[in-house]
């Protein structure tokens, strides 16, 4: 009999411990999603600051300040300006350039946009969503106050700052919680123009 009680106990223990293995093991692959995801969100949202910031720096370069303002469209989800982007020539001539979010598209249930950009009304940039949700762009004058109407006030702008609210692709349940995590980044510039 007290062999069978040990048998018995024995498995009992083995099965607890080979439990708590098995939730260890969801745990860390749990985790190791999480942070990846994580990883992988925030890699997308510093490209496209980093695509947003390369250009946005440019704006007036090699522009004729006798001629206004480099700023042809200014709201909160368009900015189009005039800079030269493309100095390989060495003709000093300055492009229109235009950033903008197209379309919103379903992307496995999620409402994802695709930062779009055009050089003189050639759209010659769109790339994947990068699970951006949401771009707003406000302006500022010198002492760094939001312009109310910064189309009829070209002129008084002089930083841009732009927001970026990015979701990952992917959403995913929590294995601790059991509820689907909502992660997002937020990411904010402010670019001063040199050539303003």
């Amino acid at each position: 009999m007290n062999v069978l009680m040990d048998i018995l106990g024995s498995t009992f223990i083995g099965g607890i411990l080979l439990l708590l293995v098995l939730k260890l093991n969801l745990f860390v692959t749990n985790t190791s999603f999480t942070s990846d995801s994580e990883l992988k969100l925030q890699q997308s949202t510093k490209t496209l600051a980093d695509i947003l910031n390369y250009d946005l720096r440019k704006i007036g370069y090699n522009h004729d300040k006798s001629s206004g303002s480099p700023f042809i469209t200014v709201n909160d989800s368009v900015i189009e300006f005039k800079a030269d982007v493309v100095p390989l020539y060495g003709d000093g001539t300055t492009e229109t350039v235009k950033y903008y979010v197209g379309e919103s598209e379903l992307i496995m249930g999620q409402s994802f946009r695709v930062l779009k950009r055009s050089v003189n009304g050639t759209e010659d940039m769109a790339g994947p969503s990068l699970g951006l949700v949401k771009l707003n762009f406000s302006y500022l004058d010198s002492v760094s106050q939001t312009i109310a109407d910064p189309q009829s006030s070209l002129s008084k702008i002089n930083y841009v700052k732009t927001e970026l609210w990015v979701e990952p692709e992917i959403q995913f349940d929590n294995f601790t919680t059991g509820v689907r995590d909502s992660i997002y980044t937020y990411w904010e510039l402010i670019i001063n123009p040199r050539n303003l």
